[in-house]
């Protein structure tokens, strides 16, 4: 039950959005063990100064492009479930919608079950 954010710069299409929302989408499904239909993502689109990060830290170089994706999920997985979560997003954001991949960052952030809920005042 993972929720993520997208955060880059405003201007980008909304094909563009639509292409980096399912690439997300798609890795999780595919590498990080997700259910299809369990899907909630927020993008955020920011001005020019408003998104700061090093251009080379720890890679690199980051264009305008740069993408972060935070991804709140209710339970841990493995480091080779994250690293192959990882290399998959990065390829499919590779083929559509275009990025490099010196462009994602990625965080992960885990929950106990009981910090959700999905609706109804119901915990889960």
């Amino acid at each position: 039950m993972p929720f993520s954010r997208i955060s880059l710069h405003r201007g980008k299409s909304a094909e563009y959005l639509r292409a980096l929302s399912q690439g997300l989408h798609d890795a999780l499904v595919d590498s990080f063990e997700v259910p299809k239909a369990d899907r909630f993502q927020v993008i955020h689109q920011h001005e020019v100064g408003e998104l700061i990060f090093d251009p080379d830290y720890l890679g690199g170089p980051r264009s305008h492009d740069f993408v972060l994706i935070t991804i709140t999920a209710g339970r841990p997985r493995s480091v080779e479930t994250k690293q192959r979560f990882y290399r998959d997003l990065v390829e499919k954001l590779r083929r559509a919608p275009g990025l490099n991949e010196e462009d994602v960052m990625v965080v992960i952030s885990t929950t106990a079950s009981d910090e959700w809920s999905f609706g109804g005042g119901r915990g889960n």
